[in-house]
């Protein structure tokens, strides 16, 4: 490097710790500080009743996978290119076969006789199981361990079940976006959305922790949308909807099994928001142990308008979009996006 050139890198370098001391100390003379704990101190005296309700939000981009020679490879890509099962989709799919897919009621849990990878595009696998004396076959779609299923991943999936001859397409994700949420049916293949349990992404450690529910189909959310003469909104909650496997209906619940249900009332299609909340649950009566919990009497006018299924009164979207999650007492979800006619 001749001296021209390093007398020019100096320059730089002081520049360039100028500028940075310049931004370090605007953001000392402006910025609000938060102390993390890494550890925090525990105080007895509190009693936690709930975390925050939050913004959550699914990417709808997936993430890529990095091979042996630096170049991405997009995970869904790698399953329809048949890369033999190993990583992620074996583990979930040897879980599948210990823990089958659990439904609300017992009774509909889908125990598989036969599950083993398929050599098909869209599909990983594919498993068979009973439904009462018949025999049902599936095609088995795996969605990547960090990504969205997407409304187009169950079109794909679904007609290549049909052209393989499957009973019905089942999905296992840990996420689905807003409008493959909305997806029971895609011609004559019956669609089955189970979502994974977060424990999986801890999968080493299950060997300690039994089948527990870390597949679950939740169905849908039952629920009536009003649109009063002031322009107002107003949604009404009857239960959730559930596909039998034993019987291949849909079967209404009430909503005694629901813990919480939330709505966006002006969903953006990318983050849902909780605008409004509710706990309509009666199992093992929340009430009660919220005031032994507590130590103290609970104001009964304010859990009534809680522990309901209507919501209160709100404007039309300007998005045009509402979008109802509702979770059960085994903390499963489900969530349903809604037009809003203007």
């Amino acid at each position: 490097m001749t001296e021209k050139a390093k007398e020019l890198l100096r320059k730089y370098w002081k520049l360039r710790l100028q500028r940075q001391k310049e931004i370090d100390d605007s953001i000392a003379a402006r910025a609000e500080f938060e102390n993390l704990y890494d550890k925090p101190y525990e105080d007895k005296k509190r009693v936690r009743v709930s975390g925050p309700f939050t913004v959550e939000s699914l990417s709808p981009f997936r993430m890529l996978e990095v091979d042996a020679t630096g170049n991405p490879v997009d995970p869904m890509e790698k399953v329809a290119q048949k890369v033999p099962a190993a990583g992620f989709e074996q583990m979930i799919l040897d879980q599948v076969k210990t823990a089958g897919i659990q439904q609300c009621d017992k009774k509909d849990r889908i125990d598989f006789i036969d599950l083993h990878p398929t050599l098909a595009n869209d599909l990983f696998a594919e498993g068979t199981y009973m439904v009462g004396e018949q025999t049902k076959k599936a095609g088995i779609l795996i969605g990547s361990e960090f990504g969205t299923v997407t409304y187009s991943d169950l079109v794909r999936a679904a007609k290549e079940a049909g052209a393989l001859g499957y009973d019905v397409l089942i999905s296992l994700a840990f996420n689905y976006d807003a409008q493959a949420s909305t997806v029971d049916k895609l011609g004559r293949i019956p669609v089955l959305r189970a979502r994974i349990n977060a424990d999986l992404h801890m999968a080493g450690d299950l060997k300690k922790t039994g089948k527990g529910n870390l597949f679950v189909i939740f169905g849908e959310p039952d629920i009536e949308i009003r649109s009063l003469s002031d322009g107002q909104i107003q949604v009404k909650l009857h239960g959730v909807d559930v596909y039998e496997p034993s019987t291949g209906t849909i079967r209404s619940d009430s909503p005694d099994g629901i813990a919480c249900w939330f709505i966006d009332t002006d969903y953006n299609d990318k983050s849902f928001f909780v605008r409004q909340a509710y706990f309509p649950g009666t199992m093992n009566n929340p009430y009660d142990k919220l005031e032994k919990t507590l130590k103290a009497e609970i104001d009964k006018e304010v859990w009534v308008k809680l522990n309901t299924t209507e919501s209160r009164l709100f404007a039309k979207p300007q998005t045009g979009r509402i979008a109802v999650k509702v979770i059960n007492h085994f903390g499963d979800e489900v969530m349903n996006v809604y037009e809003i006619q203007s």
